[in-house]
């Protein structure tokens, strides 16, 4: 059974059986966690095993684990600082700052694919104009040339460990004040000040490979009346034309108040597959779910197959053989100096 274009999450650290089903259903190619799915480390490789049993090839497993704020396993996994901590660095000293960010998305992934999650939503590749707080300090840097800089080595480091990246938020989030978790969102920007800076790390990335994509529910109007994850000229005519991306397009989570614009949930996901996304995320809401899977009963795009294919995780190590590596007790170390030093003191 090929991968479906449906991710879905799960409401419990257990598979009830209700879910079995849905998880089963051949709409669905992916599972996201959150915290509320994690209980402690046995519970939560267990869970990721019965999930990856249910199907052939396995269903993707995934979750946002990007650090700081924003990472969704705590007990028992290192604590990742966020990623503008290296943004610091790099001020002062680019080539610390470059080896951290390797280190830092080695350390992410690997501790990951040694419970079995296939990837994380990572690295975000927004730019931080200081107004944005659901962005922040998720940001590496303001300038487009250190973000890219230091997400091309973080990328480096999940990729050693087995793990695909994905970049968020295309075409770029953070000169937006407003939550789209919250609220409808708009950048008033030009399409060619968008190009010119927020565009840069995506574009470079593209060059080197990039597996993955989400584009946020954003509206740019001076450039198309359509958030970005359903609007065909981000999508197919920048993304995937102008740019060449070649990997999958995940939509962020139709849930959120900034897709409202869109309908209900089952036409959010329609319109955000038509548009050229691989894959839409609902997270939470079992009967918005399963309405999502009976409207798109007959989606069926071979393309988008063969992308969300090469997110399935690779070579992981088990617990017991990573922690006994000198590469994970170094990187451990790294972090924790990193997460309690000024950017002066890493000179």
């Amino acid at each position: 059974m090929s991968l479906g274009p449906v991710m879905v999450g799960l409401s419990g650290t257990q598979l009830a059986q209700q879910e079995k089903e849905i998880l089963n259903h051949p709409m669905v190619g992916a599972v996201i966690l959150f915290t509320r799915n994690y209980e402690s480390l046995p519970q939560l490789q267990n869970l990721i095993a019965d999930i990856h049993l249910l199907r052939t090839p396995h269903l993707l497993v995934c979750v946002d684990h990007e650090g700081g704020r924003v990472q969704r396993f705590r007990e028992g996994f290192s604590h990742l600082p966020p990623l503008r901590r290296i943004g610091e660095i790099y001020d002062v000293n680019s080539k610390r700052a470059k080896r951290l960010a390797e280190t830092a998305g080695w350390l992410m992934a690997v501790e990951l694919r040694a419970v079995g999650v296939d990837f994380s939503f990572s690295p975000v590749l927004d730019l931080d104009y200081g107004v944005s707080d659901i962005i922040g300090d998720r940001s590496f840097h303001r300038q487009a040339h250190a973000v890219a800089d230091l997400a091309q080595a973080y990328i480096a480091g999940m990729q050693t460990a087995g793990m695909a990246a994905t970049g968020k938020h295309f075409p770029g989030h953070g000169a937006v004040e407003v939550d789209t978790h919250l609220a409808i969102a708009r950048d008033e920007r030009v399409f060619v000040d968008i190009e010119s800076d927020d565009l840069v790390p995506f574009e470079r990335l593209i060059r080197s490979g990039l597996a993955g994509i989400m584009p946020g529910h954003v509206i740019y109007p001076q450039v198309d009346a359509q958030p970005a994850a359903f609007s065909r000229f981000w999508l197919q005519e920048v993304l995937r034309k102008r740019l060449q991306f070649q990997g999958a397009i995940f939509s962020d989570d139709l849930l959120m108040q900034g897709a409202a614009v869109m309908g209900s949930v089952s036409d959010r996901a329609e319109a955000a597959l038509e548009a050229g996304c691989d894959m839409v995320l609902v997270c939470d809401n079992l009967a918005e779910i399963c309405n999502t899977l009976e409207r798109l009963e007959r989606f069926d795009n071979p393309a988008s197959h063969l992308r969300l294919a090469r997110m399935h995780g690779r070579k992981p190590l088990t617990r017991d053989l990573l922690h006994n590596t000198s590469q994970w007790h170094q990187a451990v170390q790294a972090l924790d100096v990193l997460n309690k030093a000024k950017p002066m003191d890493l000179l």
